[in-house]
């Protein structure tokens, strides 16, 4: 017989009956929208596990795989006994994965077996369970309306979370704020965005459901920290391993030209690296946070230099100024050092690629071409065939057929369906940089000056 014993965590003793609850789901909450914490509160059934003490380290390598898993709960338990007896712990188990003993399967009933561990061990118990205990996808299966889109993941930027919210979610949308800011470690704010990048600078509207307004961020991404304030500048957390992708093709001593460079994600490590960086942004706010993270992340300066200007302009000055340079002798580079060119600006970046063709009227300098320069140009490709599209869209923009130069198409990440983003590498080779059938068309003045010759 097994002693007698008072379950912790304010259980009770289960007598079985036809109205017993074993779903982990909160009920009665469907269809609210302003959070009432106090209605989650519930008794649920649960089955268990009476082990000795001497025998729980076994038991539970056997049993592990079936543990109620809630928050702010243990799934393995003191059983309070008198002093004189026999010490037990109590196993808690999820009711979705284990209603009766035979619920085990073969193979671990019969492991338990082996530490006299049977189904005289094996009981039911009700515990009670509040909000604190359900996460944030289950109370938003539970809340949010049936057979409908739920909120299948969101964005987390620093302190906060953002959102892209179905329109027949909207109503729920302050509650929905709430859970996040209560779930969620380190969420401080809550941004549901209520428009599509469809401005010069790439950020967007957005509006606050729940949390502080307070926009600046501070982000740990490839060895460097990144602050900025979320509301005026483009961060995309999903893009932090194609990131490291890119700087894992850098070596010391190599030239990096981030043409939208943003606050820097490509440019603050690279220049970490021990390359050579110039990194290029349209919006003043993006400027701004740059040349602040390379101050914080004391960059070397003589390494880094900034540029507030359109991406024409950047290409059309100051890259054609700088191999123009190395092929007069003006710049030097290290013996195999390679010059790379980035081009994260999916909505418009092929769009520039023309801007390469014929660079370089001077073909004098044809026959100094000795460096290898790689451009990692992104777009959004729409259709059955991404890689394919990608690699088109590529030539029309270059205007001539660069397949050949073409070193890797890659899908960095799936935006919606039918919808990916792409990274084309190509090698822009001479041919390309010095074509002679391009368009004799002057070069356009900046809209933007340079507002940091100083090498910062």
């Amino acid at each position: 017989m097994l002693p007698s014993f008072v379950i912790f965590f304010q259980t009770l003793r289960f007598k079985m009956s036809s109205s017993s609850n074993l779903s982990l789901i909160p009920s009665g909450v469907r269809g609210m929208k302003r959070l009432d914490r106090e209605k989650f509160l519930r008794n649920i059934t649960v089955p268990i596990l009476k082990v000795p003490d001497e025998k729980l380290s076994t038991v539970i390598s056997i049993c592990k795989p079936y543990f109620l898993k809630l928050q702010k709960f243990k799934p393995v338990q003191n059983l309070l006994v008198k002093p004189s007896e026999k010490l037990y712990k109590c196993i808690y188990f999820d009711p979705e994965k284990i209603t009766k003993w035979h619920n085990f399967s073969e193979d671990d009933r019969k492991n338990l077996q082996e530490c006299d561990i049977d189904e005289n061990n094996f009981d039911l118990q009700e515990i009670q369970v509040t909000y604190d205990n359900f996460k944030h996808d289950t109370i938003f299966k539970a809340v949010l309306p049936e057979n409908e889109e739920t909120i299948s993941g969101f964005s987390q930027i620093g302190h906060i979370i953002h959102l892209n919210l179905r329109d027949h979610l909207l109503e729920y949308r302050s509650l929905v704020g709430e859970v996040l800011v209560d779930k969620i470690q380190n969420c401080r704010t809550v941004i549901h965005k209520t428009g599509i990048i469809d401005n010069t600078y790439r950020n967007f509207k957005m509006e606050v459901i729940a949390g502080d307004e307070d926009f600046l961020v501070t982000v740990k991404e490839s060895r460097c920290i990144f602050q900025f304030d979320f509301s005026k500048v483009y961060w995309n957390p999903r893009l932090s391993r194609e990131h490291e992708r890119i700087l894992e093709l850098l070596s010391p001593g190599d030239v990096l030209f981030d043409i939208f460079c943003g606050v820097g994600p490509f440019a603050i490590p690279a220049a970490k690296q021990k390359c050579k960086v110039f990194a290029n942004d349209l919006n003043p706010e993006s400027y701004k946070w740059l040349n602040h993270n390379a101050q914080q992340n004391k960059v070397n300066m003589n390494l880094f230099k900034s540029y507030n200007l359109d991406g024409k302009d950047f290409i059309c000055t100051t890259f054609k100024t700088f191999v123009t340079n190395y092929y007069n002798g003006k710049e030097t580079l290290k013996k195999g050092a390679k010059i790379h060119i980035t081009m994260n600006l999916p909505e418009l970046a092929v769009q520039f690629l023309k801007y390469f063709k014929g660079l370089i009227k001077d073909t004098q300098l044809n026959d100094k071409y000795d460096c290898d320069i790689f451009v990692y140009v992104y777009c959004f490709s729409v259709g059955e065939d991404p890689y394919a599209i990608a690699k088109q869209m590529v030539n029309d923009n270059i205007g001539k057929d660069i397949s050949s130069n073409i070193v890797d198409v890659f899908d960095v990440r799936n935006v919606s369906p039918k919808k990916e983003m792409m990274r084309v590498t190509f090698k822009l080779t001479k041919e390309i940089i010095f074509d002679n059938n391009s368009d004799e068309t002057e070069e356009p003045p900046c809209k933007k000056q340079c507002s940091n010759d100083k090498d910062t």
